[in-house]
């Protein structure tokens, strides 16, 4: 078992955050600590991606971006694990499904930017990761409307928990899932990345 999911037990609420992290800046930082406060959450994981099918370059070493994760987290409620390289899964759906069953009574709520929200539907089996656990969604900058007219929104749209009720996210049945506004940090990867490459 990865290190630091050997921390989460039954009756825990636990954000899992997915991504590259290639590199991972303060902008995902910010983002976890407010779905920490927003919906109540005991635990965020960072889960590492080896790799993402929907990106045409692969991405740095996972041993390297671990590192600097763990060096910007710098949260006790913060983790970061690279159990999706362990695990062997590919597709998000199938990573959710494995970690549900590796940790029987942990209380798991998918966390995603409003601009993954966006192109969910493009996701292999997204709808298994809805009907797999409650999804968080956090405002991300130029996707303030994105909560209405996703596809994935508007298909799941009597799944949908007021904003006042974000807290309580963690504890329903999937599917369900909350948009919340929060406070932006126009940071991304993609333009860290090619700043460092020169274009």
């Amino acid at each position: 078992m990865d290190e630091p999911m050997r921390e989460l037990r039954a009756g825990m609420r636990v954000g899992l955050l997915g991504g590259s992290f290639d590199p991972a800046h303060a902008g995902h930082v910010h983002i976890a600590r407010e779905a920490l406060k927003r919906f109540g959450l005991d635990r965020v994981v960072l889960l590492a991606s080896p790799g993402n099918p929907l990106k045409a370059n692969p991405p740095a070493p996972l041993e390297v971006r671990l590192a600097q994760a763990r060096a910007l987290a710098d949260h006790p409620a913060i983790l970061v694990s690279g159990i999706e390289a362990r695990l062997g899964t590919r597709l998000t759906a199938d990573t959710l499904t494995r970690l549900v069953a590796l940790h029987p009574g942990v209380r798991f709520v998918w966390l995603m930017g409003a601009d993954n929200l966006a192109q969910l539907h493009r996701w292999g089996r997204w709808r298994t990761i809805l009907r797999t656990m409650p999804v968080g969604v956090l405002a991300r900058p130029g996707h303030g409307l994105v909560a209405g007219w996703a596809p994935a929104a508007r298909i799941f749209r009597g799944a949908r928990l007021p904003v006042r009720e974000a807290r309580l996210l963690p504890l329903q049945a999937p599917p369900a899932w909350c948009y919340v506004p929060v406070p932006m940090v126009r940071l991304s990867s993609s333009e860290i990345r090619a700043a460092r490459n020169g274009g």
